[in-house]
């Protein structure tokens, strides 16, 4: 038996009924910076090593394709198809491992090849959900976090409803 191939990228998809990401921190005299979304999904994103330009739109369609979201009837449909909102947030710690009492992260691709990836994957996002016209119509957001800084999430979720994907 062949061994499996270690994972290129690694998401976390939860459910939400909204969602607030502090994308700049308060400052002297400055509030802090949000972006905020409705009903949706909300995607934590982690490349690793290896990972390149090719992955980025399969991994947009398995998510925004994927049927996870619970609609007025009780069905499960897609993001797409639900319409709802998207948050995108980079998230490295999905690549940690744990040694000893200690996490390492050396499956995580480095910085500046993930922020390029990171920023593709946004954009492929945005382009997607904008072209299907029940989203347009609906005024789904796309929004994101900025990669490589700390950011403050206030979540609330119609779950727990979490689901780990990797690619």
């Amino acid at each position: 038996m062949a061994a499996a191939r270690p994972a290129l990228a690694r998401a976390l998809l939860q459910q939400c009924v909204s969602a607030r990401l502090q994308v700049k921190p308060p400052e002297r005299g400055s509030e802090a910076e949000w972006v905020e979304i409705q009903r949706g999904l909300v995607i934590y994103i982690c490349f690793f090593k290896d990972a390149d330009e090719d992955l980025v739109p399969k991994i947009v369609n398995t998510l925004l394709n994927v049927k996870l979201s619970e609609n007025e009837s009780g069905e499960y449909v897609s993001v797409i198809d639900l319409p709802g909102d998207v948050l995108i947030i980079p998230q490295a710690t999905l690549g940690g491992k744990p040694k000893g009492r200690k996490m390492q992260y050396h499956a995580n691709i480095e910085k500046e090849k993930g922020l390029e990836l990171y920023s593709q994957f946004v954009t492929l996002c945005e382009k997607e959900l904008a072209a299907h016209a029940k989203c347009m119509e609906a005024g789904v957001l796309v929004k994101h976090g900025t990669y490589g800084n700390r950011q403050v999430l206030k979540l609330d979720t119609n779950g727990p409803y979490t689901h780990l994907i990797e690619f």
